[in-house]
């Protein structure tokens, strides 16, 4: 329990994103009053993530929107901040981190939040200028920017990755009139998260909003002029001109930190990452680790899972802090992200990687881009559903999750059963 955490205890969350800083907030609100110290690479205080690539990008968001709370805050609730200080080692035995400018710390206990960084694009011309990666709000910043010029220019933006962060932005650089292309390996958009089948959905979308895709390509080399990108060429031997490039591969976990003080690490084909157990403990007894780091086994799935979206930095920081705190801490929630992109709006929930689901099954109108779709198993579980601009149904389609009991697809189709009369009573 929490008041079985000494007073005087250090606890120390490396990683000033914002499952870093909702772990804070959980141990003072459950009433720890020893000290919290925070430490992030980055100099700006803790911001939220999905405006990055959806309304800061557009426009419609301020940087001030994204912070996870006022910068008042933190002196307020007597959490030490340590900004721009990357944390250089962790020693586990000696319960210390040392700070780039060989600051140490001591610590009691402490949490890795130290998320994931963007896969490189490792082909001749990376390094020319208009390369851009997001991941942090000043790449947000420069991508803006350049998206704003592109528009009033005509220029054209090349995507190479038909993930999620590379098709909002796409949507965003349409919607600053710039030229869009994309390039992806793949057969689909989004293939590897929601399969082949709303994969083609998503490339539809973005083929009626004017981008130019490339599916089953991979980029093998970009040109320039000057120390500027003008091109990429494929392994299909096509040309395409791009006066900037926005590389949208994937992200691997941030775990240099981890790997070099011992703890243990998930298997790579299970999405790497630090390995932790169901109440986000890691090999060392004193370590925890939360947010896009975190390999957990999911009681409920029956699985390793390593999940990289808002929804696990947002309630893994929580998580982590009470189990911390030593009360009893089982992470099972359901994954959950949404993307918006044009005049779409959608909502994700569950685990249906391909391989992994028999069917899908849809209710409402695809055509009128307002349906739910869901992925079932052989036996008819919901394994995973999706809702597109339809609102308000996150807390069945989860509840259908969580069941793990068979549903009737023709009734799973049909609009007018309600979810929550298809649970199991």
């Amino acid at each position: 329990m929490a008041n079985a955490v000494d007073a005087h205890q250090t606890f120390v969350i490396v990683g000033a994103g914002l499952a870093g800083a909702k772990a804070a907030e959980t141990l003072r609100a459950e009433g720890f009053t020893g000290r919290v110290i925070l430490i992030g690479d980055e100099r700006e205080h803790p911001y939220e993530r999905p405006g990055l690539s959806k309304g800061f990008l557009t426009g419609k968001e301020e940087k001030s929107e994204l912070a996870v709370h006022e910068s008042a805050w933190y002196a307020a609730q007597d959490v030490e901040l340590h900004l721009g200080q990357p944390v250089e080692r962790l020693d586990p035995r000696a319960h210390e981190v040392v700070l780039a400018d060989s600051t140490v710390i001591g610590y009691d206990r402490l949490l890795l939040a130290t998320g994931a960084t963007p896969r490189r694009l490792e082909v001749p011309g990376t390094e020319l200028g208009g390369v851009h990666y997001l991941r942090k709000l000043p790449d947000s910043e420069r991508l803006r920017s350049m998206l704003r010029t592109l528009g009033r220019e005509n220029g054209r933006l090349l995507v190479v990755g038909a993930g999620w962060i590379g098709l909002e932005v796409a949507s965003a650089a349409r919607g600053y009139g710039a030229e869009v292309t994309i390039v992806e390996p793949q057969p689909t958009p989004l293939h590897a998260a929601i399969g082949p089948e709303l994969g083609g959905f998503f490339a539809q979308l973005h083929q009626d909003n004017g981008v130019t895709l490339h599916t089953g390509q991979s980029v093998v080399s970009l040109e320039g002029q000057d120390g500027m990108v003008l091109a990429a060429h494929t392994d299909a031997g096509e040309e395409l001109p791009a006066h900037a490039v926005l590389v949208g591969i994937g992200a691997a976990p941030e775990t240099a930190l981890a790997e070099a003080a011992g703890l243990a690490l998930a298997p790579r084909e299970l999405g790497g990452g630090v390995a932790v157990d169901a109440a986000l403990r890691t090999s060392d007894p004193d370590v925890f680790a939360a947010g896009d780091l975190a390999n957990a086994e999911h009681p409920l799935l029956g699985r390793r899972l390593r999940v990289e979206h808002w929804a696990n930095a947002l309630n893994g920081g929580p998580a982590a802090a009470r189990s911390m705190l030593g009360q009893e801490v089982v992470y099972d929630r359901i994954p959950y992200f949404f993307s918006d992109q044009y005049t779409l709006g959608m909502e994700y929930s569950g685990f249906a990687a391909p391989g992994d689901y028999a069917h899908v099954v849809v209710r409402g109108d695809v055509a009128k881009r307002e349906f739910i779709a869901f992925w079932t198993d052989a036996e008819g579980r919901v394994l995973a559903g999706m809702n597109v601009n339809v609102w308000d149904v996150t807390d069945p389609i989860q509840a259908l999750v969580r069941s793990r009991a068979p549903i009737d697809p023709e009734r799973l189709a049909d609009p007018a059963v309600p979810l929550e009369s298809l649970l199991p009573s």
